[in-house]
Parts: structure tokens; C-alpha cells; sequence
């Protein structure tokens, strides 16, 4: 991982991670998850197949969850209970406009005592509070992933 100076979070305002598997893609999220507090919010960004899911995997294991996170395609958002908190995983990806959305999850969206993160996130930044992290995971070939995240 590379860093240079750090931003919100405490974390650099740039990071870099190459990951050769799912697994390193879980793992990546976990070490984030350890470094967020309740009321974080963070914006994953990245193609379909790109390991989104296998990242919130990650922050919900790195918050002490102990269900195997899964893509709320078809319900837009599910909640996992942790000792820290919930975290609340939305998908946005099916997702018709930001209206229905807030309609169906400001709560969540909003909440001070979780850990909320946003599959699709750019479909929809608005919804977002400015001081989200933004995580960008893409293909990198070879079954790798590079994932960015940006305080």
C-alpha cells in the first residue's frame, strides 16, 4: 500500500491495494472496518465482478459480524448486526431514482450509530454525506483487484 498525507478518518488520502483473491479482497476490508467509527459512510464504486461484495464482506467481519455479507440487489438494503453496531449495506445498482431510495432508506443513510455502506454509490452521490470514503475497486487481469480508497 502506498500513502501519502492523511486525510479524513486518519487515513492517507490516497491507498492503493492489489488483491490476488477474494480472500485478500475480505481482508482489505476488514483492516479498513477496524479503522471507522459508527456514523462512517463508506461509497464503493466498481464494475459487476469487481469484488464489491466481497469487500463489505470484509468491513462487516472487521466490525465483529458474524453473517457472510450478500449483495441487497433485489431488497436495496440489508442490516448486520456487530458489536459496534449495524451496518447497513445498500445496493444501488437496481435502483430507479435517488427519491426512491431516501424513501426507502434515509434511515439507514443517516444513521450515527452504524456503519453504512453503499454498493453503486456514483449512481446517486448525492445521497452521500461529503466526508464518505470513496472506495473504488476495478479489475486488474489475472483475477486481481486494485482497489482505491480515497478519505
Amino acid at each position: 500500500m502506498a500513502a501519502d498525507a492523511v486525510g479524513c478518518y486518519g487515513l492517507p488520502e490516497m491507498t492503493r491495494h492489489l488483491s490476488c483473491s477474494p480472500d485478500e479482497t475480505v481482508a482489505a476490508g476488514r483492516d479498513l472496518a477496524r479503522r471507522l467509527d459508527p456514523g462512517a459512510t463508506v461509497a464503493l464504486e466498481g464494475e459487476l465482478g469487481a469484488g464489491k461484495t466481497h469487500f463489505v464482506r470484509g468491513l462487516v467481519a472487521g466490525w465483529g459480524g458474524a453473517e457472510d455479507a450478500t449483495s441487497p440487489t433485489f431488497s436495496l438494503v440489508h442490516e448486520y448486526p456487530t458489536p459496534r453496531g449495524p451496518v447497513f449495506h445498500l445496493d444501488l445498482y437496481r435502483a430507479a431514482s435517488a427519491d426512491e431510495v431516501w424513501s426507502a432508506a434515509h434511515d439507514e443513510l443517516e444513521a450515527p450509530h452504524g456503519l453504512v455502506v453503499v454498493e453503486w454509490a456514483d449512481r446517486f452521490p448525492g445521497l452521500l454525506p461529503s466526508a464518505c470514503l470513496k472506495v473504488r475497486l476495478t479489475h486488474a487481469g489475472d483475477g486481481r483487484r486494485e482497489i482505491v480508497i480515497e478519505p
